[in-house]
């Protein structure tokens, strides 16, 4: 369940924090510190799940910036 929630929830917390503050790199470091805090607090316990947390991050920030882009060009 963890390895399932390591996949999907750091690239929609992005996307979510992205859509609300309209910036990408904000909406990274938002959830790059919810990360570390759940880390901190022992709730992410195997470095194969931060690994996993590492590549949902990334195609999260990839369909963030892909997001913003799009709606840069429609105003």
């Amino acid at each position: 369940m963890k390895i399932l929630l390591a996949f999907i929830l750091p690239g929609l917390l992005v996307i979510l924090f992205t859509r609300v503050t309209y910036n990408y790199f904000v909406g990274l470091l938002l959830t790059v510190a919810l990360i570390a805090a759940s880390v901190y607090k022992g709730y992410t316990d195997a470095f194969h799940l931060i690994i996993i947390d590492a590549f949902s991050l990334t195609a999260g920030l990839w369909f963030s910036k892909k997001m913003i882009n799009h709606v840069k060009k429609r105003t």
